[in-house]
C-alpha cells in the first residue's frame, strides 16, 4: 500500500473488522501498542480523512476503506450488487457435494431471506467451502465477501452461524438499499 504505513493499515483493518465504532483502548489491545502510540496513529488517520470520530470512538471512512483495498460503492454499483441474476448465475444451496436442496437465490435480498429458513447443514457446508463469499464477490461486493470470510474466525456452526451470517448480509443489504434510494 502506497502512502500509508503498515501500522496505520493494520489499525484501519482492525476498525473495519470490529464493524462498530472502536475505542482507542480496543485498538490498543488488538495491536499490542501502548495507548499513546495508538492515539498518535489515530490522529494522523483522522487528519488524512481515513477515520472519523463518533463520540469517543473511531469509525473508518470510505477513504479509509479504499486504502485497505475495499472499493467505493456508488449508487450504480449498489444497484448492480442488489440486482436479480439469471438462474444460471443464482446461488444454489447444497447440503453436501452432489446433494442439492432444490433452492436457489437470485439476489442478495433473496439470499438474505433464504438464510433464515434453509437447512443449517447447508449453511455450514457453504460457509466452510467459502461459497457465499465467492458468490457475493461475483455480485461485486468485495467488502461483504470479506466480512463473510471472517465468520469462520468468529463462529463456525449451528444457529449462531446462521444468525451471524443473516445479520451480516442483512446489514449490508440495508446499507446498499440506502445508496440506491
Amino acid at each position: 500500500m502506497e502512502g500509508i504505513s503498515k501500522m496505520k493499515e493494520r489499525i484501519l483493518r482492525i476498525i473495519w473488522e470490529i464493524e462498530n465504532p472502536a475505542t482507542a483502548q480496543e485498538i490498543s489491545v488488538k495491536t499490542g501498542l501502548k495507548r499513546r502510540a495508538v492515539n498518535t496513529y489515530l490522529l494522523g488517520l483522522r487528519r488524512a480523512g481515513f477515520v472519523t470520530m463518533s463520540g469517543d470512538c473511531y469509525v473508518i471512512t470510505e477513504k479509509g476503506k479504499e486504502s485497505i483495498g475495499l472499493p467505493k460503492i456508488n449508487k450504480e454499483m449498489a444497484e448492480k450488487i442488489l440486482s436479480k441474476k439469471p438462474t444460471e448465475n443464482a446461488f444454489h444451496f447444497y447440503t453436501e457435494v452432489n446433494q442439492p436442496l432444490g433452492l436457489s437465490s437470485d439476489s442478495l435480498t433473496h439470499l438474505c431471506e433464504k438464510i433464515r429458513m434453509v437447512n443449517i447443514k447447508s449453511i455450514e457446508f457453504h460457509v466452510a467451502r467459502g461459497d457465499f463469499e465467492s458468490w457475493i464477490r461475483f455480485l461485486g461486493d468485495i467488502e461483504l465477501s470479506e466480512r463473510i470470510r471472517m465468520l469462520n474466525d468468529v463462529v463456525s456452526t449451528g444457529e449462531a452461524l446462521r444468525e451471524k451470517l443473516y445479520e451480516t448480509i442483512r446489514s449490508r443489504r440495508d446499507e446498499l438499499l440506502e445508496r440506491v434510494t
